[in-house]
């Protein structure tokens, strides 16, 4: 039962975050899509903004939302790979951090391959550069957390 407990455990949130994380890939997610909704606010907050500063706008939320989503993903592939307990005093160690890395960042390049074939979407190196800088902040931040919390 054991096994079953940290399948639960560990392996569902990161395979679900993974899953919501490639239903964003769709066309539902493309920029034309999500501009629907970030330009219509934007116009309600300031009513006199350009059109050039709500698509600088929309650029800066949809990159940001990469990191963070990718942010999250290493972090619940670190869950995965520590398995951490309730008072775990084991001290940090880079493996698992690393493999989390690792495996967000072909996650990564797997997601622009999924996007390639999204008529809407388009594949970008630099969006795989962007969400494995956000996988390695979001490792930054739970390393920078357990140092805080004086685990490690």
């Amino acid at each position: 039962m054991r096994q079953g407990s940290d399948l639960l455990r560990y392996w569902l949130p990161a395979v679900l975050w993974a899953s919501l994380i490639f239903s964003a890939s769709t066309g539902a997610m493309s920029a034309r899509n999500t501009s629907r909704f970030i330009g219509p606010f934007l116009h309600w907050l300031v009513p006199d903004i350009s059109d050039e500063a709500v698509r600088a706008v929309q650029i800066v939320v949809r990159k940001t939302a990469h990191a963070v989503e990718y942010g999250l993903l290493s972090y619940l592939l670190w869950r995965v790979l520590r398995k951490p307990k309730k008072d775990d005093d084991r001290p940090w160690t880079w493996g698992p951090a690393l493999g989390a890395l690792a495996l967000a960042f072909l996650y990564a390049v797997t997601d622009e391959f999924h996007q390639s074939f999204v008529p809407s979407r388009g594949a970008s190196p630099g969006d795989v550069m962007l969400d494995t800088v956000g996988a390695a902040l979001g490792l930054v931040v739970v390393w920078s957390w357990g140092r805080w919390r004086r685990r490690w």
